[in-house]
């Protein structure tokens, strides 16, 4: 009596087994990321035979354009300049720099950071500076509208930098940047950062900046009580603004720094 059941060879059973449990080649050869990845930044592999540079600043930087290295530290990485900074022509350099701030790999990150800034904190580099707004706007703008948020951090903090040196004339320039700092403001986790760097644009920018920023951004309230004509308290409150002790108290009970 037939009851209709196979009775599948050896060999047909080891194969299916086997593709059951195979995988692609492409799956297998896909490189699985450790779990240590989040806390090390990306970083470039100078030992990879097929790793060229994908940006100008990373070309630029690979032929010797620009004349610091990184110097690993025990606590904390620093640049070390082939030449004293002071000596350095600003000109294209701090604009290569400024270029740089988009950059999302390790060395090129601390790099682009690290120089601006230092290149900006040598002797006359007012003077050497204000020329070269019309190029560095635009380098800072593409950064502060970059989607990274590191890069848009970075971008920010050249840019109080780079306001601390020219002072007001950065004012002519500003209001291609304030549009990105207002989107950015809407966001909770930006909002204090971006705050303090508006009013140092405006410590360093003077009475003028005021109006600038307001142009674009009507809720920013100035932190000098001559500037202030804002009403809105919620804002004096919650960064810090100095307040009549009446008003202050009674503005508290609304719980408006929660």
């Amino acid at each position: 009596m037939s009851l209709g059941i196979q009775i599948k060879p050896k060999n047909a059973v080891q194969k299916s087994k086997a593709a059951t449990f195979s995988c692609s080649p492409e799956a297998a050869s896909k490189p699985q990321p450790k779990p240590s990845y989040k806390l090390n930044p990306k970083t470039i592999d100078p030992f990879d035979a097929h790793t060229r540079p994908t940006s100008a600043f990373a070309v630029i930087y690979a032929k010797g354009g620009i004349p610091c290295r990184l110097m690993h530290g025990t606590v904390k990485n620093r640049l070390q300049w082939e030449c004293l900074p002071a000596t350095v022509p600003f000109d294209p350099l701090l604009v290569t720099l400024a270029e740089g701030l988009r950059e999302t790999k390790h060395p090129y990150t601390f790099i682009s950071k690290e120089g601006f800034k230092e290149l900006l904190m040598v002797k006359g580099a007012t003077e050497k500076a204000i020329p070269l707004l019309p190029r560095l706007v635009p380098a800072l703008k593409a950064a502060l509208a970059h989607s990274d948020d590191e890069v848009f951090g970075r971008g920010l903090d050249a840019l109080v930098q780079l306001s601390a040196v020219v002072g007001p004339s950065l004012n002519d320039h500003l209001k291609h940047l304030l549009t990105n700092l207002s989107v950015r403001l809407m966001k909770k986790k930006f909002r204090e950062k971006v705050t303090v760097a508006l009013q140092k644009l405006e410590q360093y920018g003077g009475k003028a900046t005021v109006a600038i920023i307001k142009r674009k951004i009507p809720t920013y309230c100035s932190f000098s009580p001559e500037q202030e004509d804002c009403s809105d308290l919620h804002c004096k409150v919650k960064f810090g603004k100095k307040l009549p002790v009446n008003i202050t108290v009674t503005y508290l009970g609304y719980g408006l720094l929660k």
